[in-house]
């Protein structure tokens, strides 16, 4: 039978770029404000979320790497990476150590350096992601291929990139109150929808900004928890699933598979359905990816939500509200952090300290994308 895990601690970094610091200084940075937050407890065993260390930094071996810089001691440290997703898998990986009883405190970090090289070097590392046979080689960086979801979803369904727009107008609303974003300004819908096309029908203010930044969350047992806590969040649902990663042997663009499935798993795991969230962190990489993330967890039938998110639907103060934090669309997406970022949001949340929107919670989701919708981990949390 598996133990309940707790979330007793987080740690994050503002998401920036962090030209003065490195991997190994924005990793102890968030470590050791989690290990302070959960009261100076120790962790057991280190589970690191990264993507790009063997590209970018020639860093492997980055466990290890990390839990001897941060002073964490000779314990179990290794890599999860699965693309953007890294986080998220990081997280699920965790959560796995603790409900088995194999560890009783374990820290989750995720990690990413993306400005330590030039935009296009950068472009290259993220797409080793993809195909590598079948769309890298022919040059699909994930800027085009989520150009290609959203051409096909606006058209399937007749939706208008001013409608869209208002995806990116609501996360930099919500960003300019988040201390830890990197984009803190607004925007408005003319200014989305006249931006440099980046990939049509992509425009740059569609797409999240590369990011520097580290989250880190502290996971314990029930025993644990309750010594060091009065406020433990439970992790109450847990899925994975994955996807075809070539996605034009997929059976639909517009429908995730994965995360219909890792849903279906973390919905029947926490006995819930979608109508019990109350705040969510879905995975906005491109404006398009929050949307239909919004429809394929259940909250809103497939092709409405850029509808009912301009009807003020997931706005601050709806259930569910989406992405108090401003997402990686304007809070900013250090990829192989991104899915730690989104499960410490939500359990500040939780807790009723989230340093901006605040959203009175019990029940929030996070739900995490590696590649073009390939790789998906969704958690839900509970108060």
């Amino acid at each position: 039978m598996m133990k309940k895990v707790y979330v007793v601690g987080v740690g994050l970094t503002k998401v920036s770029r962090h030209y003065d610091k490195g991997l190994k200084e924005l990793f102890a940075e968030a470590a050791w404000k989690a290990i302070e937050d959960a009261g100076n407890i120790m962790p057991k065993a280190l589970v690191v979320g990264n993507e790009t260390s063997s590209s970018l930094q020639d860093q492997d071996n980055l466990g290890a790497y990390l839990a001897d810089y941060g002073g964490l001691g000779r314990i179990p440290a290794f890599k999860v990476e699965a693309a953007c997703g890294s986080g998220g898998a990081a997280f699920y990986t965790g959560y796995a150590l603790v409900a088995s009883g194999l560890v009783d405190v374990v820290m989750v970090a995720g990690v990413e350096k993306l400005t330590d090289a030039r935009s296009s070097v950068t472009t290259a590392a993220l797409a080793k992601a993809a195909d590598a046979e079948y769309e890298a080689f022919y040059g699909a960086s994930f800027t085009s291929l989520n150009a290609l979801l959203m051409h096909y979803y606006m058209k399937k369904y007749r939706v208008s990139h001013e409608e869209i727009a208002e995806w990116s107008v609501m996360m930099h609303e919500n960003a300019s109150k988040n201390p830890y974003a990197q984009l803190r300004f607004r925007v408005t819908k003319e200014q989305v929808v006249t931006s440099r096309i980046i990939a049509y029908p992509l425009r740059l203010l569609d797409a999240s900004p590369i990011s520097d930044g580290a989250a880190a969350v502290i996971l314990a047992s029930e025993d644990v928890a309750k010594k060091i806590s009065d406020t433990p969040i439970s992790i109450v649902g847990v899925g994975m699933a994955t996807d075809k990663i070539y996605i034009a042997g997929r059976e639909s663009l517009d429908r995730m598979e994965a995360l219909i499935l890792a849903a279906k798993q973390a919905f029947s795991m926490a006995k819930i359905s979608p109508r019990d969230i109350d705040v969510v962190e879905v995975h906005d990489a491109f404006s398009i990816l929050g949307l239909m993330s919004l429809e394929d967890l259940g909250f809103v039938e497939k092709g409405r939500a850029a509808k009912a998110l301009n009807d003020g639907a997931f706005h601050p103060g709806d259930k569910p509200t989406a992405n108090p934090s401003g997402g990686l669309k304007a809070r900013g997406h250090p990829v192989g952090a991104t899915g730690v970022y989104q499960v410490a949001e939500i359990a500040m949340q939780l807790r009723g300290d989230f340093p901006g929107v605040k959203v009175p919670s019990e029940v929030g989701l996070a739900s995490n994308i590696g590649g073009a919708g390939t790789t998906i981990t969704v958690a839900i949390l509970r108060r």
